[in-house]
């Protein structure tokens, strides 16, 4: 009887050992088909000048932006794995990381989209529903220029400013965030334009001349794809 109890208990641990390895394996799978990529620019690093330098463009996306997702990559796995182990506090320890480079990585795509070189219609003013939009809201593109201006240059430390879009009452509305917190999981808002305040985004053309950066960016802000995700939002 003893030797069957123990022929029993190493059973069970081969089959527990066996368990473990095809969940590891299953999720091991399932990250490798949710991998985050690096999103490509549809503008050359030095399309935006003079207002953003090619030299800060190329560091801020192809080093910047591209340690978010690697880090978000990684992150994602650890919780993965610390799931499939039913490791609580391997669950708990993945959430920061993932909250930081997946932010990252939201804002920022979103980011290079909402840029464009002027040649492309960086910086004509918004038509549309979203011009319509602006002005009920604000009174003016300018006053909504200004109001945002002055709340992204006031972001203490790293952040960004936002125009978003509020589902619950179908009203434009600007938000600050800090860190690389994205807008809609932090505020229900529907991120539509984003302003990175980030040293990194602008130290080698204005220095710590915050208000100069942020006062030139609507120089390039792309009003079409602002435009078209307010209507996304607004389905």
């Amino acid at each position: 009887l003893l030797l069957c109890a123990q022929d029993s208990r190493e059973q069970l641990r081969i089959m527990q050992r066996f368990a473990l390895r095809t969940a590891r394996a299953a999720t091991s799978r399932a990250a490798a088909r949710t991998k985050f990529t690096l999103p490509a620019l549809g503008y050359d690093y030095g399309a935006l000048e003079p207002v953003i330098s090619g030299q800060i463009m190329e560091l801020h996306h192809s080093k910047h932006h591209n340690t978010y997702v690697t880090n978000l990559n990684a992150a994602t796995e650890k919780l993965a794995e610390a799931t499939a182990a039913g490791d609580v506090t391997g669950i708990v320890a993945a959430q920061g990381a993932i909250k930081f480079n997946g932010g990252g990585h939201l804002n920022h795509s979103i980011f290079w989209q909402n840029l464009a070189p002027q040649a492309d219609g960086g910086g004509a003013p918004p038509t549309g529903a979203l011009g319509a939009a602006i002005d009920a809201e604000f009174g003016s593109l300018d006053a909504l220029k200004t109001k945002l201006s002055a709340l992204t240059v006031a972001v203490q430390g790293s952040g960004w400013g936002w125009l978003g879009y509020n589902p619950g009452t179908g009203a434009l509305q600007l938000a600050t965030c800090p860190n690389q917190d994205p807008l809609e999981a932090m505020t229900g808002l529907v991120p539509l334009f984003g302003i990175d305040v980030w040293e990194h985004a602008y130290y080698l053309d204005y220095k710590n001349v915050r208000p100069d950066y942020v006062s030139a960016i609507w120089d390039i802000a792309n009003w079409a794809d602002v435009g078209a995700r307010y209507e996304a939002a607004k389905k």
